[in-house]
């Protein structure tokens, strides 16, 4: 992209002295603007913030959302430092432009999240893009940056404009009653790396929950002849069992706070394990965003090896995934997953065309893993359930009839002993929701 700086002028902010400069380009006919402070030409992870434009929030103070509020405190922290760039794309309401996101408000008043919202207009829930921002940092000589931000797509988008990000400097803002709904959909609909517990109980309640599955789970290690992983199943439903409104449509059940918990069980474990049905449907990330931990590294179970290759475990995320397929998968096929430094383990299939669960869990000790979190979907579920191989369960209860698509299928066993039990259950209200964890064993007639 042609960019070409028209002007350089000081202002005086409250945050402190910044250079102004103002860029035409190739691309658009807006003007483009970063802000400097100190020496940054040729430096290397600079402190750096790409700011989209927003005249509700940036000028008018408004507090349906926190860009008010992050443009001063990423100014206030490049201050700190001494030196860094804010760049201000013209990008208004994530793209779509001040009249569509005007529009947006309407919708949103109606009770429609900012992604619905911008959907119905037609439009994509993020039309952004931070080519202007590459080549804007490209002109000042910087190649590496410490990028201030919560969203890992602008990170994405970023790298993959040549600029390596050597470290995502999280933007925290103060939620507050007008924009909580805001970043709860930024969390749960864009996967921002936002924290919403509301205060320091939340965080003990969460920690008391933690601190005890992690004793089970260390225990539970530590038994002699233990050759398999701890296996931990954890899933939210509605109180009529329903995980989603349909099989192939994710639906959020459970509350941000649940989330944060979600988050800090996954750091307790080795491995997150989900099925490829989760994977086509959601895209997740199944990294520890909302807490701190190390990230647990992702195993699919993908009879067919159906997985994208653009999915999000396979490109945003270092640590590469697991994938469980079967032993009639072509092995061309096959290499390229392993070309991009997938592990693949061809494992026995069953007679409903299924991998053997049974035959993975002895093959990830191999792997370095001694404890698994799965997360869903309903068949792998329904099958850790089938097959006892399950020794913990956190359910997440939400107080609502959904109608749903269920989590639990059909069980094999006719007889009470035969069933799961939950022995030695606690449980704990978080916010609207109940949590129910235990140890699982067969039922006893």
């Amino acid at each position: 992209m042609d960019i070409t700086k028209e002007v350089t002028a000081t202002v005086p902010l409250e945050e402190g002295e910044f250079q102004i400069s103002l860029y035409s380009n190739s691309a658009d006919e807006k003007e483009h603007l970063a802000l400097t402070m100190g020496d940054i030409h040729g430096g290397e992870g600079i402190l750096v913030r790409i700011h989209s434009e927003c005249f509700t929030g940036d000028t008018l103070g408004s507090r349906r959302c926190d860009c008010n509020a992050q443009l001063h405190q990423a100014l206030q922290m490049i201050s700190g430092e001494g030196r860094g760039v804010l760049i201000y794309l013209r990008q208004e309401g994530r793209g779509i432009g001040l009249r569509n996101k005007l529009h947006t408000y309407n919708l949103q008043d109606q009770g429609y999240d900012t992604v619905d919202a911008n959907l119905m207009l037609g439009r994509k829930a993020d039309e952004r893009n931070y080519e202007m921002a590459g080549s804007i940092l490209r002109e000042f000589g910087i190649s590496s940056v410490r990028l201030l931000t919560n969203n890992p797509n602008k990170v994405q988008g970023l790298q993959d404009d040549g600029i390596a990000v050597t470290k995502r400097v999280p933007l925290q803002t103060t939620p507050t009653d007008k924009n909580r709904h805001y970043l709860k959909t930024k969390l749960e609909r864009l996967h921002h790396e936002l924290d919403l517990a509301k205060d320091q109980n939340e965080r003990e309640m969460h920690e008391g929950v933690l601190t005890d599955l992690r004793r089970r789970i260390r225990n539970l290690t530590e038994q002699d002849g233990n050759a398999k992983p701890v296996v931990t199943l954890s899933y939210a439903q509605s109180l009529d069992g329903s995980i989603s409104l349909t099989p192939d449509e994710p639906y959020p059940i459970s509350t941000t706070e649940s989330m944060v918990l979600t988050h800090g069980l996954r750091a307790l474990h080795d491995a997150i394990l989900v099925g490829v049905g989760t994977v086509l449907a959601d895209d997740p990330q199944l990294t520890v965003r909302l807490e701190d931990g190390m990230n647990p590294r992702p195993v699919i179970v993908d009879t067919h090896l159906r997985t994208p290759l653009e999915s999000q475990l396979l490109t945003a995320r270092s640590l590469k995934p697991i994938i469980a397929t079967g032993k009639n998968v072509a092995e061309d096929k096959i290499g390229r997953f392993r070309d991009i430094g997938t592990t693949v383990l061809q494992l026995p299939v069953t007679d409903e065309e299924r991998v053997s669960l049974p035959d993975l869990l002895k093959e990830l000790p191999e792997q370095d893993i001694h404890s698994v979190m799965v997360e869903g979907g309903a068949r792998i579920i329904t099958s850790f359930f089938n097959e006892h191989l399950a020794d913990l369960l956190v359910l997440t209860l939400a107080p609502m009839i959904m109608g749903g698509f269920r989590g639990v299928g059909e069980l094999n066993g006719t007889m009470k002993a035969s069933l799961p039990k939950l022995v030695n259950h606690q449980y704990r209200q978080i916010n609207d929701d109940l949590i129910l964890w235990g140890d699982l064993h067969r039922g006893e007639p």
